[in-house]
């Protein structure tokens, strides 16, 4: 077999999953009846012994340790929109002879206690409860991270509080796995389907983000305390010209991306497509589909792998979803389908689609689902972040909705105007008219940008997700919402018994397309007619995250996460605490940096700007020089720092009075309506100054500085 080896001669198919405690690993070190229970316990859920923990804990032990590790940590995702660890040393004890033992105990495998009281827990644990839980995720293989502190054994791992409540993005999410899990195996087995022993939800999370110049960075104090520039005007050239979109890789870029790419595929990250995205400085990287949790995780690794790799290339990667006013923001886009054990896609509709009714009946749940809560859906996507991209012309619009393409819809309205599809539209040939172009097969619809829920062949793309944001939220919901569908569908199937399933399948499909219709929407969702036509057809839209959060614990979404086991009651009110706290802190964060970088730095630069000015106008009338076009923009400049000056004041008293609000909704409610547009209105006259000042006396770097020179 051919190898594709890199300069440094290291083979792709040699170093992938070098430092994973893979199932190959596994099968290696492992003895066989332990490996065997390792198994069961992985795609059944069943107990492992303390004995053989022991066996397992010690094996990949000895395994880190040949690869250079001396610490281990229980790698887990806090609701702190990063990852969280501590490091343990392998030592255990000294011996008599003056060496040191070097262990790991199945108990330290399968269980950590991380201080619970001092990550967000929207009060389910107050400063004197301190307690909480790591427990090993054993379905997301172990991994060696190497980094400037050398080697590290990561151990993946859900996070509980001491009384059993998820305070982690990992718990809901395997909850919410094996409920859909549950739900799908009900209905394959109601189409025959007896061989199938688990259906498992696979994600591709693709990445949006942005590089610059590290030391252009760290000039700029907006962008180190909040990820984005709170100030800065549009440089000449932007990105309508579209010629940095898949346009060739810049030298330096291309070296942090090869890097970044040996480093995901040494820890099996699927690794796979690499290119410009449309704005200058911004790019994208795509991983193949895994299952879900291990997709989550990797999405982590990969965003700490493009953090710590542009850092080694003094470059600074940005994941914050607007970085840059007047260019694209950044997204991730979550693809999302139905796997069995045995490979088979529930999304796949074959060539026929119109005649695969299990492939119509899980669609029109999946529509059926989204159509329920779109509510929930939107706020698994909510960001202080994502709220300045969301509606623009760069990301979906905010408003919930399908996007089927042709073909589909057209099975679609078949289903609903007659109860069943006789034919559906071709895909065809496309020609190029070039004789040495060959003839190429045309997919049978269009794809659509602008929807936040796309079908593509054979997935659903999720597209609202916010580019630092764990994909974990976004597919806690999808499992949640489509196990309700296919349980509600189930139980009216095998209600109808084996007599009764031909005729009561048809009458779920036609009634499910009929009245979750609504959704499905092919057009263009940039434009205003659909936020009125969304209106019309009673679509939720919430423009915010504030407007978003109440969702988690509507009456609906209680029930339905109940029902399941997903979130109790509690954790649900937890989260919505946590999020409306955020969102309070970031703006405020936001808000105090642009008032310091306001006073301390731009506003001096408009006075020395203005005195510049005042000093050339003196010089050319000594000089009998006409000083009507000095005079003009200094007159200009000086209307701009009245301006400026007076924006600073109602920030501050904007500020105080979100500060003094009470209740978490009330105060990110405030934030939002006052905070935000007291900002814009700082920002406004700061961002005309910049191009009436000598660039000299500017005291941070400029957008063209940031995008353009790498």
């Amino acid at each position: 077999m051919n190898r594709i080896a890199d300069e440094k001669g290291n083979h792709v198919q040699d170093i992938f999953g070098e430092d994973v405690f893979n199932e190959s690993v596994m099968m290696k070190r492992l003895p066989k009846k332990v490996y065997e229970k390792l198994k069961r316990a992985i795609d059944e859920g069943s107990e492992l012994s303390p004995e053989v923990a022991d066996t397992i804990a010690h094996e990949m032990k000895e395994w880190a340790m040949e690869r250079g590790a001396t610490h281990f940590t229980h790698w887990f995702q806090p609701l702190t929109g990063v990852t969280a660890e501590k490091h343990d040393a392998f030592i255990s004890a000294p011996m008599a002879d003056g060496r040191v033992l070097m262990s790991l105990s199945g108990k330290e495998l399968i269980k950590g206690e991380p201080d619970a009281s001092s990550f967000p827990s929207g009060g389910l644990r107050a400063t004197f409860e301190a307690r909480g839980y790591t427990i090993w995720d054993s379905t997301s293989p172990a991994f060696i991270r190497r980094d400037e502190g050398g080697a590290l054994l990561c151990i993946p791992t859900a996070f509980c509080s001491y009384t059993g409540e998820a305070l982690d993005q990992k718990t809901p999410l395997l909850r919410s796995m094996e409920a859909v899990n549950r739900e799908a195996l009900r209905l394959v087995r109601l189409f025959g389907n007896r061989t199938a022993k688990k259906v498992i939800p696979y994600v591709g999370a693709e990445q949006e983000y942005f590089i610059i110049d590290r030391e252009k960075y760290l000039k700029r104090m907006d962008m180190v305390f909040t990820g984005r520039t709170l100030f800065g005007a549009a440089p000449p050239k932007g990105q309508e010209l579209d010629d940095h979109y898949f346009g060739t890789l810049r030298p330096r870029i291309a070296g942090f991306m090869h890097d970044v790419n040996e480093e995901l595929w040494r820890l099996g990250v699927p690794a796979k497509t690499q290119h410009n995205e449309a704005a200058p400085a911004q790019h994208e990287l795509a991983p193949i589909h895994e299952m879900a949790n291990v997709a989550v995780d990797h999405n982590q690794i990969i965003m700490q792998t493009l953090k710590r790799t542009a850092t080694r290339h003094s470059l600074r990667c940005l994941l914050h979803e607007k970085p840059f006013e007047g260019v694209n923001g950044s997204g991730k886009h979550n693809n999302w389908s139905l796997v069995t054990d045995e490979g088979v896609n529930l999304l796949d509709p074959g060539k026929t689609p119109h005649e695969n009714i299990q492939f119509l009946l899980v669609m029109t749940c999946i529509l059926r689902a989204v159509d329920r809560h779109a509510d929930l859906l939107r706020e698994s996507a909510a960001d202080v972040g994502n709220d300045r991209r969301l509606g623009g012309n760069e990301a979906p619009p905010a408003i919930i909705s399908v996007f089927l393409g042709e073909q589909l819809e057209d099975v679609l309205e078949q289903l609903v105007s007659t109860g069943h599809a006789e034919g559906v539209k071709k895909s065809g040939t496309l020609y190029t008219g070039v004789s040495t172009l060959s003839d190429i097969s045309r997919d049978a619809t269009d794809r659509n940008r602008t929807s936040p829920f796309a079908f593509t062949g054979n997935k659903f793309e999720f597209r609202m997700v916010g580019s630092r944001d764990s994909v974990a939220a976004p597919n806690v919901v999808l499992n949640t919402i489509v196990a309700e569908a296919f349980r509600d569908a189930c139980d009216e199937l095998e209600a109808a018994g084996p007599e009764g399933f031909d005729n009561c399948v048809h009458d779920l499909i036609k009634r499910y397309a009929a009245e979750h219709q609504r959704i499905v929407f092919n057009g263009n969702g940039y434009s205003e007619s659909w936020v009125t036509e969304a209106k019309r057809r009673g679509l939720p839209n919430l423009p915010s995250m504030v407007d978003a959060i109440p969702a988690l614990t509507s009456e609906r979404a209680v029930r339905l996460f109940g029902d399941f086991g997903v979130f109790t009651p509690k954790e649900l009110t937890s989260r919505m605490e946590i999020k409306y706290e955020t969102y309070s802190k970031d703006i405020n964060i936001e808000a105090r940096t642009m008032l310091e970088m306001f006073t301390k730095l731009l506003q001096p630069a408009m006075f020395k700007g203005a005195r510049q000015l005042s000093d050339c106008v003196n010089s050319l009338k000594q000089a009998g020089i006409d000083t009507s076009v000095q005079l003009e923009i200094l007159e200009e400049l000086g209307e701009l720092i009245r301006e400026a000056s007076s924006a600073r004041k109602e920030l501050l008293s904007a500020m105080k009075n979100a500060e003094n609000c009470i209740g978490g909704r009330a105060q990110a409610a405030s934030y939002r309506d006052n905070v935000v547009p007291a900002m814009e209105k700082l920002r406004k006259p700061v961002d005309r100054a910049e191009m009436l000042i000598d660039k000299e006396l500017w005291p941070v770097p400029t957008y063209a500085d940031l995008m353009f020179e790498i």
